[in-house]
């Protein structure tokens, strides 16, 4: 496993720059035909948290000024999940013309739909910024640690993305599935109301230990609204993260060598 991992090591230093091109090349294409451009990854989880606002503010009756910021943090965090992980699982799949023809080391390709969404998901915490400003959400020590779920997010998603790009090559109804899987995600992470409320109390342990992204948007609201770090949901989100990826890089790494015969 050492001699694998320093081929792994040596080969990422040898294609950094196709990587950089390639996480280049994913955001323009996102946004070639768009007129709106990039500005739309501000305006999109702008309008959807005014949207999520008006819906379920009236309906908890909450009449809490920062409740924007709330599901701000929450929106942020699973539009970038849900994003890397629906590319990075087309990632072998659309690249199959050129893995038939040019030697690059495979996992460039799920791996770079990862880190271009998450240069797009960084951008959009300019909005997050705003409306921390706006609703006068106070910038503290504490803001700084939103690094650690940050990275996090993207260690879970890198995981996960090795995972489904494997499994899609053998499995192509597996693009259904996960968009069910998602929507269950979506519902339990808590973006759009407080398990704190009585009503839903009850179905945080089942949060906490089914859903991996739960803890990491529980973390970075921590940071946001100026609170130390929850060290149990920081140890299940780390477990959960870690563990995903090297089960991904395992996974990848054995079933790669038949990529050629299923795309």
């Amino acid at each position: 496993m050492e001699v694998s991992l320093k081929t792994v090591w040596k080969n990422f230093s040898k294609y950094q720059f196709l990587l950089v091109e390639l996480v280049k090349k994913d955001i323009k294409l996102k946004y070639r035909r768009s007129y709106l451009g990039i500005l739309w990854t501000l305006l999109e989880p702008l309008l959807t948290t005014a949207v999520l606002t008006f819906v379920f503010d009236g309906l908890y009756h909450r009449g809490d000024r920062t409740f924007p910021v709330y599901i701000l943090t929450g929106r942020l965090l699973y539009s970038f999940f849900s994003n890397a992980t629906k590319a990075a699982m087309k990632a072998i799949r659309s690249n199959s013309a050129m893995i038939k023809k040019v030697y690059v080391p495979k996992y460039i390709y799920p791996f770079s739909t990862v880190l271009s969404n998450y240069v797009t998901f960084l951008i959009s915490l300019i909005i997050l910024a705003g409306a921390m400003l706006v609703f006068r959400v106070p910038f503290t020590i504490y803001t700084l640690q939103a690094v650690v779920p940050l990275l996090m997010a993207l260690i879970l998603s890198i995981g996960c993305g090795l995972i489904l790009s494997t499994l899609a090559v053998f499995f192509r109804d597996l693009e259904y599935l996960w968009s069910v899987v998602l929507m269950l995600v979506m519902y339990t992470c808590a973006i759009f109301y407080d398990v704190s409320d009585k009503k839903f109390a009850d179905k945080e342990p089942f949060m906490k230990l089914f859903n991996p992204l739960y803890d990491i948007i529980v973390n970075f609201r921590n940071a946001i609204f100026g609170t130390p770090l929850n060290e149990q949901a920081l140890i299940i989100s780390a477990i959960y993260s870690f563990g995903t990826l090297l089960i991904g890089i395992l996974l990848f790494y054995k079933k790669q060598d038949d990529f050629i015969l299923n795309i």
